[in-house]
């Protein structure tokens, strides 16, 4: 059996569900750092959308009418984050992050922008890397920063200055600590 293989076509399985209902997601977490070459242990899959209450609620009945064990977390008014449903299935969990009413803009431009995906039969995206290090400002904590350095660091021919001006176009601040740790 192959767990992580097994919770990726889960990932995409609900992707799927998601679409039908109008949501458009991205892979976003450590699934996102692997895809840009930075590989760290994860027992989940994060996909991330811009998905209103309203729609999170509907999204998490229709998964349970499929057999999901399935929790939603709404948001107060002091979370940064516009929801989270937790899916979770037998391989494992899928975690549905909702940036709505929060940061919509980075996932709204990064889902323009997203080219790369999990593979050539996948509809689900993979995030941008400089809308990665925007969303792991944007978490902040030791860990994100930690992951930018790591990422950064192996993605030699990215542009730094393309995005410092991202973090600058969404008023994000912290780039030029980890710039100038990468240039240490």
């Amino acid at each position: 059996m192959n767990v992580a293989g097994d919770l990726l076509s889960e990932a995409e399985r609900i992707a799927e569900v998601a679409a039908d209902q109008g949501i458009d997601l991205l892979v976003v977490g450590a699934m996102a750092l692997a895809a840009h070459h930075y590989v760290r242990s994860t027992g989940d899959v994060d996909l991330a959308g811009n998905v209103d209450l309203p729609q999170l609620r509907s999204l998490a009945e229709t998964l349970k009418t499929l057999g999901y064990r399935v929790e939603l977390r709404e948001p107060d008014a002091q979370d940064p984050l516009g929801g989270v449903l937790d899916i979770h299935s037998p391989s494992g969990l899928v975690q549905i992050i909702s940036f709505a009413d929060r940061f919509p803009a980075v996932i709204h431009d990064a889902l323009r922008e997203a080219r790369l995906v999990l593979h050539p039969k996948s509809r689900l995206r993979i995030l941008p890397l400089p809308h990665l290090v925007v969303l792991k400002l944007y978490a902040g904590g030791f860990k994100s920063k930690a992951d930018i350095v790591e990422v950064l660091s192996r993605n030699p021919d990215v542009n730094l200055n393309e995005v410092a001006a991202l973090c600058d176009q969404y008023r994000i601040r912290g780039f030029e600590e980890i710039r100038k740790e990468l240039n240490a």
